[in-house]
């Protein structure tokens, strides 16, 4: 399976995998490494790992962007070389938004008898809607997931991010000076909006003398990042069935999601209310200390961590 896990992608809502390779490369570079296998033992072992044969679909409305595979290649090649190191490698993404209240959730559950709820979903019949911040820690296999209440803005990403920082990463990693984030390039934690890399300056890398680098997986390739089918699927497949009815069974339920692999998830809720729309300068981008990669710079930045004495 290690020649197949860097090419692996999933579904976020199933446990459904995929791999970008074709059995009959997997046979050959079985050959290389002294192990004879037909494609159809090949098939059979993806089969026993959860991969499935999948037909194509008719959803492409446009060309691959021209740098989409040397991002991919560079994105690997962070993720090896802080694996080699033992440094922080998260994974980051926001959740399908819910619902909390008396509403359907698809699956099925085993039971006496099915849970009767609302037939439509309004949202003034909800408590909330909350909005499930994903961090999976790529090296110890672990999910956190934050809880908001309110917009889902850069702030509150890196808000997110920094509690994680603050509970779990700060302790599993107490040498390390940088932490890599592998995020999608649109949404909250998006490479367009300023207002993330400002709050990666001001509220992670600043107070915790940390190097953040950050690598955006290509528009479009959001079911590459690991955040989606290691942490997200096996969320989605544990509450199926189950109505959200409060933020407590959406925590339980959180909590009690479990894989074969050694997954564990963790949980926090964060209430603060968060504006949209806020606007950063040209001058306050000018005062990031942010470097620009030569490979995809649309894609890949490091932010440093300021002297604290010229921030006063």
């Amino acid at each position: 399976m290690n020649l197949v896990d860097k090419d692996t992608g999933g579904d976020p809502m199933t446990t459904t995998k995929y791999a970008r390779r074709s059995l009959r490369q997997i046979v050959l570079e079985l050959a290389d490494l002294g192990h004879k296998a037909s494609p159809t033992t090949v098939a059979d072992l993806l089969r026993d790992q959860d991969y499935a044969l999948h037909v194509n679909v008719k959803r492409f409305t446009g060309p691959a962007h021209a740098e989409r595979d040397a991002q991919f290649h560079y994105l690997q090649d962070w993720i090896e070389l802080f694996a080699d190191e033992d440094l922080p490698i998260i994974s980051v993404d926001t959740k399908k938004k819910e619902l909390i209240g008396n509403f359907a959730n698809a699956g099925a559950t085993w039971s006496l008898t099915g849970d009767v709820v609302n037939a439509h979903d309004f949202r003034q019949d909800a408590s909330c809607r909350a909005v499930p911040y994903g961090i999976y820690d790529y090296l110890a296999n672990r999910g956190h997931v934050i809880i908001g209440t309110s917009a889902d803005t850069p702030a509150f990403a890196v808000d997110a991010i920094v509690q994680w920082w603050q509970r779990y990463g700060a302790g599993r990693y107490p040498q390390a000076e940088q932490l890599l984030i592998l995020a999608d390039a649109g949404g909250s934690n998006g490479c367009r909006p300023r207002l993330w890399k400002q709050s990666l300056q001001t509220r992670l890398a600043d107070p915790f003398g940390l190097t953040v680098i950050v690598c955006h997986y290509p528009p479009g390739a959001s079911k590459w990042n690991p955040v989606e089918h290691r942490l997200f699927s096996a969320i989605s497949t544990n509450w199926a069935g189950i109505p959200l009815r409060s933020l407590d069974i959406m925590q339980a339920c959180l909590h009690g999601t479990k894989t074969q692999t050694g997954l564990t998830v963790t949980s926090q809720l964060n209430r603060r209310l968060y504006r949209k729309g806020i606007k950063v300068s040209a001058t306050q981008m000018g005062e990031l200390d942010i470097e620009y990669h030569e490979t995809c710079p649309q894609w890949n930045y490091s932010i440093y961590p300021r002297q604290m004495e010229l921030l006063n």
